[in-house]
């Protein structure tokens, strides 16, 4: 692996690092809003509407960043973000006003949508003629791009009890760490390269095909792999940005029931976060090693089915005041195994995502971007679901629109896997060796990239 891919990949997790901190750390800044000032207090919609806002900024520019990646190269352009970054969350630090607030959200949400097409097309280019590479090094960019989000919102509460606010400018010197990672720690690819000598102008530049786009935009392995990433993804979305405020809020009057609303600390918080972020980075490093043996539609049906028994313990434990200890560990048991399996759902997606970016060499970063366009439509739906069924019925209703959305993700897979053998890569070199895939299905020869 060279010195560029890890930087790469560091310069992930340090940067996802820094939008996971400034996510825990804005729901403790919400939830005493008054306190700094503000007007009026902040409830489980406005909370979902500024995460949605997030996520649209980063469905509707990711596919320009990466287009623009594609001409200007992904060293470049990969640097805008951490700067969108350190401007949002400074902002962020000096206004209590919501619209304000909202601006900051779509910054960061800029940050995002510049590095991530910018860092996928890198990863997709450098590692198109090494089939075993590309699947290391797309399992570790998952990997850092999880446990990044998951150590910043384990270190908010902490950093919020030392720091407060001040925590938001910490934050901002850490987004220039991306920067001089992207700057100092990563070498162009050669095509790219050779553009920027030449000028974006210049006669070798190289230009975007809307015709190629087109057709990818219409291939059945996308439409098919969309609805179960983004299913996947507006579940993820509900949770990063309701739970935490349903723990550490104070719940409305009939919800006295549920025992995982309200009374919760910062602190007690980020160490139940930290132990499921293991136990999460733990599965996607177990199922990122089962590529070779299982088909990647396979991966994300064990954990979709994984997520579906994870949400009913949580629900026995919303509601476990009066039972036995014996009880509440077992449904603590069945959702940390829950969440383990469910961590393979992810990589196994963007796996096959990349496979599919080998149809279209010159314009990784905009296929690529596709990645953020899933991801963010997901977000917005679960931030946005996930904050009015949590106004509705709290933690319950939380659980029951997660299940209903893990339900929409788990029926295209049928589809899906019915022509998985028509992306290259995407069918396991056990298969391929011999062992039959489905009855009937032709298994064409696995493909390297091409150089």
């Amino acid at each position: 692996m060279s010195r560029s891919i890890v930087a790469v990949l560091v310069g992930t997790f340090t940067l996802r690092f820094s939008t996971g901190l400034t996510t825990g750390l804005l729901v403790y800044y919400l939830a005493g809003l008054e306190e700094y000032g503000a007007d009026a207090g902040v409830g489980p919609l406005e909370v979902g509407f500024l995460t949605a806002t997030f996520y649209l900024a980063e469905l509707l520019l990711s596919p320009l960043f990466g287009i623009l990646s594609d001409r200007l190269g992904s060293r470049r352009v990969m640097q805008y973000g951490p700067i969108f970054g350190a401007v949002a969350v400074v902002m962020t630090a000096l206004t209590t006003d919501l619209f304000l607030l909202g601006i900051t959200r779509w910054l960061e949400g800029a940050a995002a949508a510049a590095s991530i097409p910018s860092i996928l097309g890198y990863i997709a280019g450098a590692t198109s003629s090494d089939e075993g590479l590309r699947g290391r090094v797309v399992a570790r960019f998952e990997a850092a791009t999880l446990a990044g989000l998951g150590v910043g919102l384990v270190a908010a509460g902490g950093l919020w009890e030392l720091l407060g606010r001040n925590a938001f400018f910490l934050n901002a010197a850490l987004y220039l760490v991306s920067f001089a990672i992207y700057r100092y720690g990563v070498t162009e690819t050669r095509r790219a390269a050779d553009t920027e000598e030449l000028g974006v102008g210049g006669a070798g530049a190289h230009r975007f095909n809307l015709d190629r786009y087109r057709e990818l935009l219409a291939s059945r392995s996308v439409w098919l792999l969309a609805p179960t990433w983004i299913a996947v993804n507006a579940f993820i979305g509900a949770w990063t940005s309701q739970s935490i405020f349903q723990l550490v809020n104070q719940p409305k009057p009939g919800f006295e029931d549920q025992r995982l609303m309200g009374g919760y600390g910062p602190m007690g918080i980020s160490i139940g976060l930290a132990i499921a972020m293991l136990i999460f980075f733990a599965g996607i490093f177990y199922w990122g090693n089962r590529f070779r043996r299982f088909r990647r539609t396979t991966i994300m049906a064990i954990g979709i089915v994984g997520g579906l028994a994870m949400i009913g313990a949580i629900y026995g434990l919303n509601h476990t005041e009066f039972s036995s200890p014996i009880i509440q560990l077992g449904l603590l048991g069945v959702a940390a195994a829950g969440l383990f399996v469910l961590a393979g759902a992810t990589p196994a997606a963007l796996g096959m995502l990349a496979d599919i970016s080998e149809t279209h060499p010159d314009d990784r970063g905009a296929i690529m971007g596709l990645y953020s366009v899933f991801l963010a439509l997901g977000q917005i739906t679960g931030s946005l679901v996930g904050g009015g069924a949590a106004e509705w019925q709290g933690v319950d209703g939380l659980l029951l629109v997660s299940g209903l959305l893990l339900l929409v993700a788990l029926a295209p897979l049928r589809w899906l896997r019915a022509s998985e053998h028509l992306v290259p890569g995407a069918v396991p070199s056990a298969e391929l060796a011999g062992v039959p895939v489905t009855a009937g299905d032709p298994v064409p020869p696995r493909r390297p990239g091409p150089s």
